[in-house]
């Protein structure tokens, strides 16, 4: 009997620990859930300090900084201000100093100002690291990551919202695919019935009422899903506003594509790959990786679209769009090169479209050379602001083909 007992104890102790585990799992999922939930209702909300800080770690992303140092900031301003502003952009010197960029240009060399923008920068810095958004060393977080996302998300959303998604009202399609020609009755969907059809079949029969030998059926188009890979340029050039808008523009791209279930995947190039990500329907996934880029170097498209043919299913419908400032600029024949690459995407019934922002005259010519081999289209972007819409108007055209 005592052995029974201590067998039963245990048995009782191990459903006990496995309870405790159990809750203690999923107490630290609902906490990582609710902190993430925490920073949309903050960003959806428009709390101020939280939105201020996520522009920051945005900004500091795009202008390509690799953290904050105060002391390294705080000698960049004073050293030679118009230069320090150029590197850091005036969204980040408006955060960290407190004051306008105006404000701050004209007082720089006022010893008690320099003193007290020193404090600022310091203090602003402490308390990112307080709210976890940078660590100790000054680098973004996976929370500060996180938020800066966010930001960009709600800004691109609240951007487009009054203006629309730029596609034109259409009666709505089923999913189950277009009505299309018409053909004998089997067992399908009852509205799938073509009731003018069997009428007159049954009229040319002389019956008097509809016999199931009478019934014709419309026959459904399958609409194929559509994958696309959105290939963003981060070299220097595109350091600051247009690495944020061309971000913007891809949040809008896969906020509407993901939303109509299709699949949208990232290649982000310089002189190399940085990121890449196959399609997919995981919003969040892109949405964190788009936050994270930076600006570095070179601009090298043929190992792009060498890259796209690797990352696209084989059975849908697949989609380039290159977003640029530069044409390629790596390899011994980087024109000669990228149009076999072209080439190679087309073997594996892969369309490309570019969108060029103020390209060259020379880059121009490549890029007519590129749509017309890749069957897509060629957007010049002159007006940063309607990146998105450019963006989505090449989607609405692969739809629609």
């Amino acid at each position: 009997m005592i052995t029974s007992d201590t067998e039963f104890d245990l048995k009782e102790e191990k459903t006990k620990a496995k309870k405790t585990e159990t809750v203690e799992e999923l107490s630290g999922a609902l906490d990582k859930q609710t902190e993430e939930e925490k920073l949309m209702h903050s960003v959806i909300e428009n709390d101020k300090d939280t939105v201020d800080d996520g522009k920051l770690i945005a900004d500091s992303l795009t202008q390509g900084l690799g953290g904050f140092t105060p002391d390294l900031i705080y000698e960049n301003l004073v050293k030679d201000y118009k230069l320090a502003e150029q590197l850091y952009g005036e969204v980040i010197v408006k955060e960290l100093t407190g004051y306008s960029p105006d404000y701050v240009e004209k007082n720089i060399k006022i010893p008690e100002f320099k003193k007290l923008i020193k404090e600022h920068i310091e203090q602003k810095i402490r308390d990112l690291q307080k709210k976890k958004l940078l660590d100790n060393r000054g680098t973004v977080t996976d929370k500060g990551l996180l938020l800066s996302s966010l930001v960009l998300y709600v800004e691109e959303l609240d951007h487009l919202m009054p203006k629309g998604f730029g596609e034109k009202k259409k009666k709505e399609k089923s999913i189950y695919g277009e009505k299309n020609n018409v053909s004998l009755y089997k067992k399908s969907r009852y509205r799938d019935l073509a009731i003018k059809a069997s009428i007159k079949k049954a009229l040319r029969r002389g019956h008097t009422k509809l016999d199931k030998q009478d019934l014709m059926m419309f026959e459904r188009e399958n609409k194929g899903r559509i994958s696309i890979i959105y290939g963003l340029d981060a070299s220097g050039s595109m350091r600051g506003e247009k690495l944020k808008t061309a971000k913007k523009a891809g949040i809008a791209l896969c906020y509407k594509a993901i939303a109509e279930k299709n699949k949208v995947g990232l290649i982000v190039f310089g002189s190399d790959i940085k990121t890449q990500v196959a399609p997919t329907t995981d919003f969040m996934h892109i949405l964190r990786e788009l936050a994270e880029i930076k600006a570095s170097n070179e601009t090298d498209i043929q190992k792009t679209i060498l890259r796209a043919i690797e990352l696209f299913p084989k059975h849908e419908t697949k989609h380039l769009i290159l977003l640029t400032d530069a044409m390629p600029t790596r390899g011994k024949n980087p024109e000669k090169e990228t149009l076999e690459a072209v080439s190679s995407a087309r073997n594996h019934n892969i369309t490309l479209s570019m969108i060029g922002i103020n390209l060259s005259k020379e880059g121009l010519q490549l890029a007519e050379k590129m749509v017309a081999l890749g069957n897509g289209r060629l957007y010049q972007v002159r007006n940063l602001e309607q990146m998105d819409k450019i963006i989505l108007e090449d989607y609405y055209a692969v739809k629609s083909n």
